[in-house]
């Protein structure tokens, strides 16, 4: 063993004991509250996972896409409203940054964000444009040595913490399409700017998500990321990274919703003996650990394939589409499995399974993951 390898199943045990001893009691608490605590998220800055995917030379661990799959599935053994707080500051919110930034840009905001002094948000959806973000509308327009940004964006995770926003905008024509999108880092507190008060949603206690509203909101020119017009490639780089990550917390889910239903299964008798003991159960169970274990083992070689260089857009939204999916199955099993109790608050299966409907639509709804699929399989097949 390597000695990077040992480092790893280092910070993966250190993972796993966080997620059980610290996060998952302190899921009733977030529930109740809608808030992290501070020592929790004290707690995932000591871990260093604020700075998961951040070079070394900026602060961050410089975890490979490999070693941040095995970080996350350990993580989001817990309610993966915990993963929310750090993962896009990891995934969209740098990887813009990471892969595109000048070394100013990265000086300016990867050690902050390593260090977990501040959070990134990634702003590309909008009220009319989700699925289809080549459409979006909102407008960068040249002034002299400035840009204005004018437009609105919706469903943006962590806006109300964070210190800066990736902000997808038109610097094209109207019809440019694709081609005439580009990407700028903006401040928060920049005049203009205006983040809402969070949704209040179906599940996800303590991740926030609000609109973010642009209104005349000058930025210097040297806040443009990558070259006019290379926005939309950005992003899409970023999401094919975000996939996989996402992937893996659904096998993290995948496992914790499968022990609750085992351990329920073991302790709740019926007809006196049981119910783990009826084939029926045990059907549920053989059938939900199977979906498990073919996720992690698609998220995890998915990850080894974008590692080596690959282009992996197709392995990715593979991966997500097949954990998530496998996720809400599982979900659905192993409340089943809980009977009248699954659907009653006392149990952590209730919350997780509101929870786990979520994975299916954001970063990629299923349906837009099989048109990708699709997409990429009859362009290796020439057509």
């Amino acid at each position: 063993m390597t000695e990077r390898e040992e480092t790893l199943d280092l910070l993966v045990d250190a993972a796993r004991r966080f997620a059980r001893e610290v996060l998952v009691p302190a899921e009733t608490e977030v529930q109740a509250e809608g808030e992290i605590p501070p020592r929790v998220v004290q707690g995932l800055r000591d871990l260093g996972l604020f700075g998961m995917t951040i070079p070394e030379e900026y602060g961050g661990l410089g975890l490979s896409i490999y070693e941040e799959v095995k970080v996350v599935q350990e993580i989001c053994y817990a309610q993966p409203a915990f993963r929310s707080y750090f993962g896009t500051t990891n995934g969209v919110g740098t990887l813009g940054i990471i892969n595109y930034g000048t070394d100013e840009q990265k000086r300016k905001y990867l050690p902050k964000l390593a260090a977990g002094e501040m959070l990134a948000s990634f702003a590309l959806t909008e009220p009319d444009s989700g699925s289809d973000a080549a459409s979006l509308v909102t407008k960068a327009t040249k002034d002299g040595n400035h840009w204005v940004i004018n437009g609105a964006k919706r469903f943006i995770t962590n806006a109300i913490h964070a210190g800066v926003f990736t902000v997808f905008a038109r610097t094209g024509s109207k019809d440019s399409g694709a081609n005439g999108i580009s990407a700028f880092l903006v401040d928060r507190g920049t005049p203009g700017l205006t983040v809402a008060k969070p949704y209040e949603k179906m599940g996800f206690a303590g991740s926030h998500e609000s609109d973010v509203t642009f209104d005349e909101v000058r930025v210097p020119a040297s806040a443009m990321l990558g070259p006019d017009g290379t926005g939309f490639k950005n992003a899409m780089k970023s999401l094919d990274h975000a996939r996989i990550h996402m992937a893996s917390v659904a096998v993290g889910l995948s496992r914790r919703l499968l022990d609750e239903g085992t351990k329920y299964a073991v302790e709740r008798k019926q007809f006196g003996q049981p119910i783990g003991k009826f084939q029926m159960i045990q059907a549920m169970l053989a059938e939900s650990q199977a979906e498990y274990l073919a996720a992690k083992a698609l998220v995890e070689q998915s990850a080894r394939d974008r590692d080596s260089g690959r282009k992996t857009t197709m392995e990715a939204a593979c991966s997500k589409y097949f954990a998530t999916e496998a996720a809400g199955r599982i979900a659905d099993r192993m409340l089943q499995v809980h009977g009248g109790n699954g659907y009653i608050k006392e149990y952590p299966i209730e919350r997780l399974y509101r929870d786990v409907r979520l994975l299916r639509i954001y970063e990629g709804t299923s349906q837009i993951l099989q048109i990708i699929t699709a997409r990429e399989m009859l362009r290796e097949a020439g057509l």
